[in-house]
């Protein structure tokens, strides 16, 4: 029972820490959010108290987002932002540093491609980079001065398990999800020292709707079939959930997560460890 005579709804855990993962009055800028992964994550950091940016191509998708998180009567505000254009990119983040600061940085927006290195063309391999790769360190590159001058924040990347894992026909992708590695432990380590932690997630697949529009387009007809099959590529026997990767971010992007930097967090239902 509370000091009023109510009864609790704290969890223990809840009780002894108070509320953790909390991310009160931080301003966090999500690329990607219009949808998926990034869109999970919009909506699981505003829930935590966190004034969320979203950030997207789509500006119909990032406001949609946006306003459905007002609804809540929580913070948001929707941002056109395309991650491939560094000079769109800058304009963004001067915006959001006009308007106050960025605390959090959450790098989700990318796009996949399904091919062998035969299979890629140069095209192909080039609009991969550009928005996975190049698209991140435009993001980064914009944000992190500021993050510096008020003296620390906070960066996760959305890798895949693709950057660590022998995927078939997954060539250019796997490419530019070991460089978001590679360039989240540089980042962890060249601004350890100002207070800016890096890490990132490799999640295996999750259904979203790129999931359903790529079986939809790829095997008419049968997309439970193919559905079924992708999903029995994990060992938990299912794809993952776009919050329960959003929960893992909200960790990692939260004070209890301080002492946690220049890390890779898998969340792959046992694809890395436990495939037969």
């Amino acid at each position: 029972m509370s000091a009023d005579g109510r009864s609790s709804t704290l969890s223990p855990a809840e009780t002894l820490l108070g509320s953790p993962f909390r991310l009160d009055n931080k301003v966090a800028a999500i690329t990607g959010a219009g949808s998926g992964i990034g869109r999970a994550i919009a909506e699981v950091f505003a829930s935590a108290g966190a004034r969320v940016r979203t950030l997207d191509i789509n500006l119909t998708a990032a406001e949609e987002v946006a306003k459905n998180i007002q609804n809540r009567d929580l913070d948001a505000a929707a941002f056109e932002c395309d991650v491939t254009r560094g000079d769109m990119v800058n304009r963004t983040f001067e915006n959001l540093s006009r308007r106050g600061r960025v605390d959090i940085l959450v790098n989700s927006a990318g796009i996949a491609h399904v091919g062998n290195i035969e299979q890629t063309s140069e095209a192909d391999f080039e609009r991969i980079f550009r928005a996975n790769v190049a698209g991140m360190y435009h993001c980064m590159r914009a944000c992190i001065p500021d993050m510096v001058q008020q003296g620390g924040g906070v960066i996760l990347n959305m890798a895949s398990i693709a950057a660590t894992s022998g995927l078939a026909d997954r060539f250019a992708y796997s490419m530019s999800k070991g460089a978001v590695v590679s360039m989240t432990y540089s980042v962890a380590k060249d601004y350890l020292a100002k207070n800016i932690r890096c890490n990132c997630i490799s999640p295996a697949r999750v259904h979203t709707s790129l999931v359903d529009g790529y079986l939809a387009n790829s095997y008419p007809g049968r997309e439970k079939e193919m559905f079924d099959k992708l999903a029995a590529s994990q060992p938990i026997g299912r794809m993952a959930r776009p919050r329960e990767v959003a929960m893992l971010a909200l960790f990692l992007c939260s004070a209890e997560a301080a002492f946690i930097t220049g890390a890779d967090f898998p969340v792959d239902g046992g694809f890395l460890t436990l495939r037969a």
